[in-house]
């Protein structure tokens, strides 16, 4: 397991956690709201009380109670000061990926400890896991990326996760149905993916310009990452590329 970086500003890291003792972290759609959520209002240097920004967001009708109408980009802040920005992320049923740029000093931790607080004690309140430890396998981990290259095939890694869900074995066997797992990636929902091929999500949460530059926009995304799934060698050599960054 790699050992978490002294965090550096302005610099780009893969960070990751997952369920202690690989248990699911959202039981839920509104749990996956709520994490995303989470993500966009604890992005902030000043004080945040969850509560006091869902009564704001509902009166609003910016949000639901479920938090389903987040979506659009009228979820818009402007006395955030924000600790990151949150170019990439994908949720799933038992662990989460956010590629993230630190923006101040100790930006990504503080970033962190708001989110851990703010989800597991939503998490622990709904479900009544009061006296049950942790929800997650103790403090995030993280990896520095230092190079282009390799936030291009972290990327690729972080929007294909979702693939699992459809073959557990397909990084090992290859796709046996490209329209499939193509039309599989399109329709997750827990992942800024969407948003980066530009269909609207959850636009507000991540900062994209650093990523559409470096894949050439929309189409460029989509390209990579798409072709990335035709061919069990291109498969190969996409994750070699990644080993050493995606902490498993």
């Amino acid at each position: 397991m790699a050992k978490r970086p002294q965090f550096e500003t302005d610099q780009i890291y893969h960070v990751f956690n997952r369920g202690v003792e690989k248990r699911d972290t959202y039981n839920e759609e509104a749990d996956y709201f709520r994490f995303i959520y989470s993500l966009y209002e604890c992005n902030d240097k000043n004080a945040v009380v969850m509560r006091d920004r869902i009564k704001e967001r509902i009166k609003r009708n910016v949000i639901g109670p479920t938090y389903v109408n987040y979506q659009g980009p009228t979820l818009v802040n402007s006395e955030r000061e924000l600790l990151v920005e949150v170019i990439a992320f994908t949720l799933m049923p038992n662990h989460y990926h956010l590629i993230v740029r630190q923006l101040i000093d100790d930006g990504i931790s503080l970033f962190m400890k708001k989110l851990g607080n703010a989800y597991v004690g939503y998490f622990n309140e709904k479900y009544k896991r009061s006296g049950m430890g942790s929800l997650f396998q103790g403090k995030f981990k993280a990896v520095h990326i230092k190079k282009d290259e390799q936030f291009i095939y972290l990327v690729w890694y972080v929007f294909t996760n979702p693939l699992d869900l459809l073959d557990k074995n397909w990084r090992n066997e290859g796709i046996k149905d490209t329209k499939e797992a193509i039309g599989y990636m399109r329709s997750y929902k827990w992942s800024s993916y969407l948003d980066c091929i530009g269909i609207k999500n959850f636009p507000s949460v991540t900062s994209r310009d650093f990523l559409m530059n470096s894949f050439d926009r929309e189409k460029g995304i989509k390209n990579f990452i798409e072709e990335g799934v035709f061919e069990e060698s291109r498969i190969k050599n996409n994750l070699n590329r990644a080993k050493d960054l995606i902490l498993e």
